[in-house]
């Protein structure tokens, strides 16, 4: 029986010695940033957006892989049950908040309104504007209270997002991740461009800005990624050189400015 052979640009051990040995330098900083939380007994939270194919996954994969299973958690939303879709939209995610020494990721989050409910349908009109009345006040609820809350959204190029959904498409150990929405992510880009645009113009807020990567090069996002978010905690033992980001990677995004160029069309 042949064996395939599959190229796997997701593998942290395919030869490039700079990107393995920057990842664990970065994922060394990790362990010293979450023994502080658990010590402080501290909660963080941090949003993982993105179009289909933009690498939330390899990057909360790369986030989370050294990490105290015991204190660490990544939820991505299913579609709502009945139940859900009956209650108070952000009922759903309460349940997964932090709790003290928790460092949890969201992978998708509450923004799915603002995105793929939105393009897609799947939410109403007034049920998109309720949603961007009350998603500032309940951020800043969370921040009031405690929580570190940190939003990323990774941002790709129609022409990559193509390519990966492609690659996806051909790889029997992503088979899983094909999905009817999928389909629609190429023919309604323009779309998800719009919604995206609004998220980001709406829902940035001073106590919980968003920050955008740029994620057309899988590695590169990765380690400017973790670079900002380690870079955005104060902890013990910090190595300052190892937690400066690159800006024409990762930027602050603020309403009003030229970021919005920076955004793939």
């Amino acid at each position: 029986m042949a064996k395939h052979k599959h190229h796997h640009d997701d593998d942290d051990d395919n030869g490039d010695g700079d990107y393995k040995e920057a990842l664990y330098e970065l994922q060394i900083e990790l362990v010293k940033l979450q023994r502080q939380l658990i010590a402080k007994s501290e909660r963080v939270l941090v949003i993982v957006e993105g179009r289909d194919g933009a690498g939330k996954d390899g990057t909360i994969k790369r986030l989370t892989a050294h990490m105290s299973p015991r204190e660490t958690r990544v939820h991505a939303p299913g579609k709502p049950s009945d139940r859900e879709d009956s209650e108070w939209y952000f009922q759903r995610f309460v349940p997964y908040l932090p709790a003290g020494g928790e460092f949890v990721v969201f992978n998708r989050s509450w923004y799915n309104r603002a995105g793929v409910e939105q393009v897609m349908g799947f939410a109403t009109a007034a049920q998109i504007e309720q949603f961007y009345d009350s998603v500032g006040p309940f951020e800043e609820m969370l921040v009031r209270d405690g929580i570190h809350l940190r939003k990323y959204y990774l941002d790709i190029s129609k022409k990559e997002q193509k390519k990966r959904l492609a690659d996806r498409a051909k790889d029997p150990l992503k088979n899983w991740k094909i999905s009817p929405i999928d389909a629609a992510a190429q023919k309604k880009w323009d779309d998800y461009s719009k919604a995206r645009d609004e998220m980001l113009d709406r829902t940035s807020h001073a106590m919980a800005p968003w920050s955008v990567v740029k994620a057309d090069v899988k590695k590169i996002a990765r380690l400017e990624f973790l670079r900002d978010l380690l870079a955005s905690f104060d902890y013990k033992g910090q190595d300052k050189k190892l937690v400066r980001p690159e800006p024409k990677i990762v930027f602050s995004w603020s309403q009003g400015t030229e970021d919005s160029r920076q955004l793939a069309p």
